[in-house]
């Protein structure tokens, strides 16, 4: 899959579809704020449910913003049906520890056929009980894997060669991009997919030599003319 743009704006999800180079978008709360979507749940819904739309049939991930166990059930249940390519992210655990989140995860992924993108994650050993648990999509944030000094690369060989070894379903998601190398670094690692800001996408395809290259075919192009 990837590539998934993280940006809920709808100007910057056209333009990258229509490239044709992302398979899909996510986003989360802090995002939607900083991105000026207002009017709570109900504009985040209006948001999602138009990028769904547009991106159609790629997946959409939208996170709870609860960590009650019963509110993020029900939460999870209400955004998924907001669309049918809308999937669920859900953090490892609470923010002091609480250990509901897995089985929220798992009782959404079979007994209720939600996509659940299980995010948050620092670690291969988080990733993998996620998968465990049923997980479609686990999500390890390796740029900030990367800035507390450690090689996140090892941790995706790791966890892809789990994953595969033990034939689980989940997906790979590398997030928290902090330089345009991270896209293809954490790719050839073995992640299935990366999460991208616009401006990373834009520093893979404009280089300066290319950019050069281009100025002198056209400029000898009106020469000849």
């Amino acid at each position: 899959m990837a590539i998934f743009l993280d940006s809920s704006k709808i100007e910057e999800v056209k333009k990258y579809h229509h490239m044709g180079i992302i398979r899909g978008v996510t986003t989360n709360p802090t995002i939607l704020l900083k991105e000026g979507v207002t009017g709570g749940m109900a504009g985040v819904k209006a948001r999602l449910v138009e990028i769904a739309k547009l991106v159609n049939p790629y997946p959409v991930s939208c996170e709870v913003t609860t960590n009650d166990h019963d509110g993020m059930l029900a939460q999870a249940k209400d955004i998924a049906s907001w669309a049918p390519n809308i999937n669920v992210k859900i953090t490892i655990h609470g923010p002091n520890g609480e250990l509901d989140n897995l089985s929220v995860v798992h009782e959404l992924e079979t007994k209720h056929n939600i996509r659940v993108n299980v995010t948050a994650m620092m670690s291969a050993q988080q990733c993998f009980l996620a998968a465990m648990a049923g997980a479609t999509y686990v999500s390890i944030l390796t740029g900030r894997v990367n800035n507390m000094g450690y090689d996140s690369t090892a941790d995706i060989k790791i966890l892809r060669s789990l994953l595969d070894a033990h034939k689980l379903k989940a997906q790979i998601i590398t997030a928290s991009t902090r330089e345009v190398l991270n896209v293809i670094q954490w790719l050839h690692a073995g992640a299935h997919i990366v999460t991208a800001q616009p401006q990373f996408l834009d520093g893979m395809i404009v280089h300066p030599y290319s950019k050069e290259t281009v100025k002198m075919f056209l400029d000898d192009a009106a020469k000849a003319k």
